[in-house]
């Protein structure tokens, strides 16, 4: 099973690190029963795509918990064993936790298949949405505004063999 685990740089850093993704428990976001019937597809790219946006959510709110955080967007996916995933079936029905899925233990940085990571364009629009996600959370509509503008920044690809030029 694929699963995107959001991070921040420095997180990105950790595991490179230590090798491994962790420690457990990880939350991620995988193409979940949930995500599929939000999001009305058959087509498991698309289902992908939008459990990898809601990892890239998640790395906003880590970027927004940590102002010295990098101001751009981690995602990891790895692929796990299928019941290595698990979705938390009291979030089944919150919108906001569609496709999360928490892993019990770390995963190994070998198991990961790419890196997906705002281009430093993204650096602008990304900070003003860590800014205002706080607001956007209460309902200003102005504040979702800006936080939707990180999201219309496609996170790049990279292999994993390229993760010392993104942290160095």
């Amino acid at each position: 099973m694929r699963v995107y685990v959001p991070l921040t740089l420095a997180g990105l850093a950790a595991a490179h690190r230590a090798g491994e993704l962790g420690p457990g428990p990880l939350t991620a976001y995988a193409v979940t029963p949930a995500l599929r019937e939000w999001y009305v597809s058959d087509d498991i790219e698309e289902l992908e795509y939008a459990a990898l946006n809601r990892a890239a959510s998640a790395s906003l709110r880590l970027i927004a918990g940590d102002p010295r955080a990098a101001r751009r967007r981690v995602v990891v996916a790895v692929d796990v064993a299928d019941g290595a995933a698990v979705a938390d079936p009291d979030h089944i029905l919150d919108a906001s936790s569609l496709g999360e899925v928490t892993i019990a233990s770390a995963v190994p940085l070998a198991k990961a298949a790419a890196v997906h990571v705002d281009s430093d364009d993204a650096d602008e629009d990304v900070t003003a949405a860590a800014a205002a996600l706080g607001a956007a959370d209460l309902g200003d509509d102005d504040a979702q505004f800006t936080v939707d503008g990180a999201e219309d920044h496609e996170l790049l690809w990279f292999g994993v063999q390229e993760i010392p030029g993104l942290i160095g």
